[in-house]
């Protein structure tokens, strides 16, 4: 679609240039798709620089402007080899990137970051970030910075926490989830839909505390996060509980793509299928007995 409002390409990285008419242009997929009658003037970021994808120390670092493509295609580049061993989340790469169920221009085009600040339930980048404990660096004009979890930074259909000229400048998804054991659940009303539920779940490293997190994205109008001590890990029953406190009903996501009710049961029953698979291993070596079944 034309922005026949829009009178100015502006490249630039400085929120300080931000002002009101203006909108932030990364892969520009939806800004594009969706149009605008306001819109005065683009900031584009994409002749910034930035590495799409950096290993460090710490984790891993994502650039905003990291195409769909390049986050694909990392867990086999020469960057990854060094860590793909004890990486053991990248197998969520890949699931995640699919979900977008688009064609190889849209892979190209659409970044890590315009899906995000989208904020869309469906977002599978706001699902593999959150899931990671993903925390994403914010600049601000004024040359202000600030940090937030992807999982608080998103906060509805089409929300979020970014103030008017904030600029996402990175995700960092650190070292720790990043060794976790995860599991994968994805679920839409088509082969090719939109996704109606996705669920990951993760047990972190030893070293790290343990522990079971489960992230439900798609079903819900934001990220819902569950975290269970590795001295805590939930039953059937107890996670059952556990996704009724926290997710009441007006939280799930009503729209074509899948009725609120359905979305529930299917919540339920893929964050169960994410418990077995995860925790029967860890429940057992605990030696309750129950093999993560707590029937």
């Amino acid at each position: 679609m034309d922005l026949s409002t829009v009178t100015d390409l502006v490249p630039t990285v400085d929120p300080g240039d931000w002002r009101e008419g203006d909108a932030w242009l990364a892969g520009g997929t939806v800004l594009f798709s969706y149009g605008s009658q306001t819109l005065r003037r683009l900031l584009d970021v994409t002749s910034a620089g930035w590495p799409a994808l950096t290993v460090t120390d710490d984790g891993l670092d994502i650039a905003a402007t990291c195409t769909v493509a390049e986050l694909w295609a990392f867990e086999e580049s020469a960057q990854a080899a060094p860590v793909r061993g004890r990486w053991r989340a990248l197998d969520l790469v890949r699931p995640c990137c699919d979900s977008f169920v688009a064609s190889f221009k849209i892979w190209n085009t659409s970044t890590v970051g315009g899906n995000v600040c989208t904020s869309l339930p469906a977002g599978p980048m706001i699902s593999l970030t959150a899931a990671l404990d993903g925390v994403a660096e914010v600049w601000g004009p004024g040359g202000t910075r600030r940090e937030q979890p992807v999982a608080e930074l998103v906060t509805g259909e089409l929300a979020n926490t970014l103030a008017p000229g904030e600029l996402l400048r990175a995700i960092r998804v650190p070292d720790h989830a990043l060794r976790s054991r995860t599991a994968f659940r994805r679920l839409s009303l088509s082969n090719l839909g939109r996704s109606g539920v996705l669920l990951i779940g993760r047990v972190g490293p030893p070293d790290a505390g343990g522990g079971f997190v489960l992230t439900v994205t798609a079903s819900t109008r934001r990220p819902v996060q569950l975290r269970f001590a590795a001295d805590t890990l939930p039953t059937a029953v107890e996670l059952a509980a556990a996704l009724d406190a926290a997710i009441p009903v007006d939280l799930y996501h009503d729209d074509i793509h899948g009725l609120p009710a359905w979305r529930r049961d299917m919540t339920y029953r893929l964050g169960e299928e994410i418990r077995s698979e995860l925790l029967a291993d860890v429940l057992a070596e605990l030696g309750d007995g129950t093999d993560g079944d707590p029937r």
